[in-house]
């Protein structure tokens, strides 16, 4: 699989846990009964796809997984801004630049 391949299947990954996660948090706080059940079961199957994306190709996940660790970080601060109305605070994108850091450490190193 070329570099290209796995840095995008990574980010659809990322973006489908974060996904996920914020399906069944609002699921959590819906007053809806029906609403509820179904971002759960939307959730779940978001959940489950994430699962297969990740684990499916041929790759040694531990050598992807800090550029895996950026995606999500970023994709679980998009989520959270836009979806819930929570910016990242300063300490929040310090952190994340630390994530950053370590996750090019490792994409590079494992070249």
């Amino acid at each position: 699989m070329n570099r290209s391949v796995a840095i995008l299947l990574l980010a659809i990954a990322a973006l489908l846990e974060a996904g996920g996660d914020a399906l069944v948090r609002t699921g959590l706080r819906s007053d809806s009964g029906l609403v509820r059940c179904c971002l759960f079961l939307t959730g779940a199957v978001v959940l489950f796809l994430y699962g297969l994306v990740v684990n499916a190709p041929p790759w040694d996940f531990g050598r992807v997984l800090g550029i895996y660790l950026v995606f999500f970080f970023i994709a679980a601060q998009l989520i959270s801004w836009l979806a819930f109305g929570q910016p990242p605070t300063r300490a929040v994108l310090l952190g994340g630049l630390l994530i950053v850091s370590g996750g090019l450490v490792i994409a590079w190193s494992e070249a």
